[in-house]
């Protein structure tokens, strides 16, 4: 994760040296689109053949993508432009396909070592060590590429990629029975690529999603017309917040409930999104940045529980997959949106912020009216 965070802050920066500050939205767009078309088949591989190969793939794809970007460097001409920039955006999508692969195959060996009554609160502090990586990851990141070039970025950004593929080689595989991918795996047309159980899990994660797809695309803009020389910082605050959240939400779903967490992750969504959209201070921008911090500390592990706790046995991954697939259709839409508006005419952020706010209330105000129901129903 702190390979992949790394350089998010600064690839709006990277493509307008390249002319094309334009195409903001593809940056977010293309990577959460490789991570779509892998999930097709990715959940139904790691069920098949074994966790391991999945997180092993995804993993590789991280270290072979930052070196690309090194090399993209050196064949483009930034001053005439386009080959490079389609060969940015071709390499965008190829990097998507880690994090289609990779969080499929975390999730589900851990769901396999784990009692059934401690999901949340171990898929709590998976989250705590991939919000670790994402916390220290952008500040290092934005650091090296001010101080060093974008080069020293995309470099380190492997060699962490690296570190995670030696510790993944050692870890055990979990599935039972596990074999080879065959080529019958790679076929998105034989057998299922979705698990229909999962969908109300998957269905809460999209008002989170496409939030986090315009917070990635629009506030490093946001944040530097505030004064943040080092972009990558304004994200540290985000995930440190929402470390800290995770560490008790987690379990906290185990012992209340997913639904009562989720609603009030969805309140502390309206909040944060609400805040920055009204920020005109680096305080300001810190205080709903935190609060927003804090909605993804519930949201994301109460919402992967759940999918667990609906997947069918022997279909966990497929399961996770599903709620990964509405994760990365969210997110590029989110993306592609905000991009597109926010290059057009700066005067959209904060009405882009609000919208997320919006959809963080309504979804916190269908969970609690699905809870009274519920409640009405059993008295």
């Amino acid at each position: 994760m702190a390979s992949f965070g790394m350089i998010m802050p600064e690839l709006p920066g990277y493509l307008d040296l390249m002319g094309a500050g334009h195409l903001l939205g593809y940056i977010i767009g293309l990577f959460t689109l490789g991570a779509l078309v892998s999930r097709l088949f990715a959940g139904k591989i790691a069920d098949r053949a074994g966790r391991k190969v999945v997180m092993v793939f995804g993993t590789s794809v991280t270290v072979i993508a930052g070196f690309l970007y090194v090399l993209l460097g050196s064949v483009s001409d930034y001053s005439t432009g386009m080959l490079g920039v389609w060969l940015f955006l071709a390499l965008r999508f190829f990097h998507g396909l880690s994090t289609g692969f990779r969080p499929i195959g975390s999730s589900a060996l851990l769901t396999d070592i784990v009692p059934y009554n401690r999901r949340g609160e171990a898929l709590g502090f998976l989250g705590v060590a991939g919000n670790a990586g994402m916390a220290g990851g952008p500040a290092v990141g934005s650091y090296l590429a001010v101080e060093y070039g974008y080069d020293s970025m995309f470099i380190t950004s492997s060699i962490l990629g690296i570190f995670s593929l030696l510790f993944t080689l050692k870890l055990p595989e979990t599935l039972p029975n596990s074999r080879k991918v065959l080529w019958s795996d790679l076929n998105v047309f034989k057998g299922k690529n979705f698990d229909i159980a999962a969908w109300p899990a998957a269905l809460s994660l999209l008002p989170v999603a496409l939030s986090f797809g315009v917070f990635l695309t629009i506030t490093p803009d946001f944040v530097e017309g505030l004064g943040y020389r080092y972009k990558g910082v304004f994200n540290t605050i985000i995930v440190v917040a929402s470390i800290s959240m995770r560490l008790f939400a987690g379990k906290a779903s185990d012992k209340y409930g997913r639904k009562p967490l989720l609603a009030i992750g969805g309140l502390l969504l309206f909040f944060g999104m609400g805040i920055l959209s009204l920020a005109t201070t680096q305080l300001e921008a810190a205080v709903g940045g935190v609060v927003y911090g804090l909605s993804i500390g519930i949201n994301m592990p109460t919402i992967f529980a759940w999918t667990t706790d609906l997947s069918p046995k022997g279909k966990i991954a497929l399961g996770i997959g599903t709620t990964l697939v509405e994760l990365e259709i969210g997110i590029g839409l989110g993306a592609f949106v905000s991009g597109h508006l926010f290059s057009s005419d700066p005067v959209w952020l904060p009405y882009l912020y609000r919208y997320c706010a919006y959809s963080g209330g309504c979804m916190s105000l269908v969970l609690f009216y699905s809870i009274y129901l519920r409640s009405t129903h059993m008295n």
